[in-house]
C-alpha cells in the first residue's frame, strides 16, 4: 500500500470514495472526474513501534511514583531488596489480573508478576495469589 495516491490527470491527491451500489472502493479525485479502483481495501495504517529503551523507562519510573502502593512483604531476587512498589492490571493474552510487582531499589528496577484472582461479595472485593 502507498502512502498516498495522485489522480492521472491533474497530479492532485486521490481520496477514498465508496461506490455502494457495486461496494467497491474508489480513489477519486477532487478536482476532476478522474476515478480509479482501489487495489488494497487498506486505506489507512498506523504502525506505532516502541524503542525498548522507552518500555524500560516506564518501569523505572513506576519504582519512584509516590502514588503507587509499597509492600515490604517480598524480596527482590534480583537484589535481595525487601521493598516494592505493586500494582494490578490484565496481563496481555490472559484472563484475570495479574499482580506486577517493581523493585524500589533504583539501580536494579527488576521486576516480577503474580497471577491472582479477585472475588466480590456484598460491596467487598477480595484479591488472593493463584498457586501455580
Amino acid at each position: 500500500m502507498s502512502a498516498m495516491k495522485f489522480c492521472r490527470e491533474c497530479n492532485n491527491i486521490l481520496y477514498p470514495k465508496e461506490e455502494k451500489d457495486r461496494r467497491v472502493l474508489l480513489f477519486a479525485c477532487r478536482n476532476c472526474e478522474h476515478q480509479e479502483v482501489a487495489d488494497n481495501n487498506c486505506v489507512y495504517r498506523n504502525e506505532v513501534q516502541h524503542a525498548v529503551a522507552e518500555r524500560t523507562q516506564v518501569l523505572q519510573d513506576v519504582a519512584s511514583d509516590p502514588t503507587l502502593p509499597r509492600t515490604k512483604d517480598v524480596r527482590c531476587v534480583a537484589c535481595g531488596h525487601g521493598e516494592a512498589v505493586f500494582f494490578q492490571a490484565t496481563a496481555r493474552g490472559e484472563e484475570g489480573m495479574t499482580l506486577f510487582f517493581v523493585c524500589c531499589n533504583l539501580s536494579c528496577g527488576n521486576r516480577w508478576r503474580e497471577r491472582t484472582i479477585s472475588i466480590s461479595c456484598r460491596g467487598c472485593r477480595i484479591v488472593l495469589p493463584l498457586k501455580p
